[in-house]
């Protein structure tokens, strides 16, 4: 019976990860604030009291050097949980977290998440799962920035920010964001992701007239697994 147990318990682990479903069975008592393009959920230096979650919208995670310098290190989006530095008894938020669009954010009290991890022992398997899956995505995006071109990583980014990949069906329509942001994310100019954008619309490969919302297409992925 013990491996047929195991085996049960696998199965469950590798179901997809409904993190709504996770926080609305607890019943926890929990937040939720809306912020709107630009502002500022937390500021790196900030006590850290909450887990977050985003139940819809985009967060952009920075970090700013001493010397005023400013570098991404994430993306996130809908169903995307962030601030869980608090869970390992990080006591300052060592990024900060900005929303990128208009953004609805559930905070969840530390005391309270911590609780429901040691209550309900699949979920918080399957929550550890979600987090690593995150963490590993955040390290190929430093490997991309480190090894690949700027066309690449762009693209490559672009498909991230459509959900690309997700178990659930990509939104073709990304979030609306600046090419200056766009810039920022990759490392190089705005010049650079104007000519590049240009180049992804005239292959067929995205969609966009300057106003509504741009419209990415599968066959940008081809962009990012050319050699």
């Amino acid at each position: 019976m013990e491996p047929r147990k195991a085996t049960s318990d696998l199965t469950r682990a590798m179901l997809p990860f409904n993190a709504q479903v996770f926080l609305d069975s607890a019943g926890l008592a929990r937040k939720v604030v809306r912020y709107g393009r630009d502002d500022v959920i937390f500021a790196q230096g900030d006590p850290c009291k909450h887990v977050m979650y985003i139940q819809a919208g985009g967060v952009k995670l920075s970090v700013l050097s001493k010397a005023g310098r400013e570098a991404i290190v994430a993306m996130l989006g809908p169903g995307d949980f962030f601030g869980e530095g608090c869970l390992a008894g990080q006591s300052l938020r060592m990024a900060s977290a900005t929303a990128i669009t208009q953004s609805v954010i559930l905070l969840v009290d530390r005391e309270k998440m911590v609780q429901l991890l040691h209550r309900q022992h699949t979920m918080s398997d399957r929550f550890i799962a979600h987090m690593l899956s995150r963490n590993i995505r955040i390290e190929e995006d430093l490997i991309d920035q480190l090894f690949n071109s700027s066309e690449k990583r762009l693209a490559r980014t672009l498909l991230l920010l459509a959900r690309y990949g997700k178990q659930d069906k990509p939104a073709r329509m990304m979030p609306r964001i600046s090419q200056e942001t766009l810039a920022e994310m990759i490392g190089t100019t705005r010049s650079r992701v104007n000519f590049f954008l240009n180049k992804f619309k005239k292959l067929g490969f995205i969609e966009y007239n300057g106003e509504n919302p741009l419209k990415i297409n599968s066959s940008l992925l081809s962009v990012v697994l050319h050699d």
